[in-house]
């Protein structure tokens, strides 16, 4: 939470928490996702298959992101933002990412090492069927940011990072270095206020 009250760079720093799995403690998590919602963008991230395997191996994956995102709202938590663990998305999810109404960031600006994902390079409404999902793509991590600085950056820089990153002081200290050099060239905004005027369809981004 330090971090998010920091704020380093003046980037405001979205919270996409992972809803708990059976047997992990609801309560706590509520109580961490107020705060972080208190805080700065909310977002819905999932793990289909164990808090340690984020990729689907079975079940339904839609079906579980609309029961986490009603969960989630049940509890009074205002998700805007989604993000697939291990950058998974396929059409039935899109659309019910566009059913509890979020703005998707699971799409990479580089291809996925695994199927099915979707690479797109800047923000841009997805159609999927009768609907559409604005999308906010991930464009670097840490690393390929820091290494990115040096050289042209796209119009739209959008970072990802892990809560465990945090705990080793070298990668705590490196993102907050980024983030203040990245503010020298683009100004922070919050994602919510990102936005897109090109649309393209779900067949031009799905790589399956």
């Amino acid at each position: 939470m330090a971090l998010l009250r920091r704020r380093p760079g003046g980037f405001p720093i979205t919270s996409l928490l992972r809803a708990p799995f059976q047997g992990e403690d609801r309560a706590l998590f509520l109580e961490r996702a107020r705060e972080a919602s208190s805080l700065g963008p909310f977002g819905h991230h999932t793990h289909w298959t164990s808090p340690t395997d984020a990729r689907p191996t079975g079940g339904d994956p839609a079906r579980r992101v609309l029961d986490e995102g009603r969960w989630l709202r049940e509890n009074g938590l205002d998700a805007r933002f989604y993000c697939g663990g291990n950058w998974y998305v396929d059409e039935a999810l899109l659309g019910v990412v566009a059913e509890l109404g979020y703005a998707d960031t699971t799409a990479t600006a580089w291809q996925p090492r695994f199927l099915p994902a979707a690479t797109l390079d800047q923000p841009a409404w997805i159609r999927v069927g009768a609907r559409r999902v604005l999308e906010l793509p991930t464009t670097h991590s840490l690393g390929a940011l820091a290494r990115a600085l040096a050289g042209p950056l796209p119009r739209v820089v959008h970072m990802h990072f892990h809560d465990y990153e945090l705990l080793d002081t070298r990668r705590s200290a490196a993102l907050a270095i980024v983030l203040r050099m990245l503010a020298r060239r683009r100004r922070p905004v919050e994602l919510g206020a990102l936005t897109a005027e090109r649309a393209v369809e779900w067949a031009d981004v799905c790589a399956a």
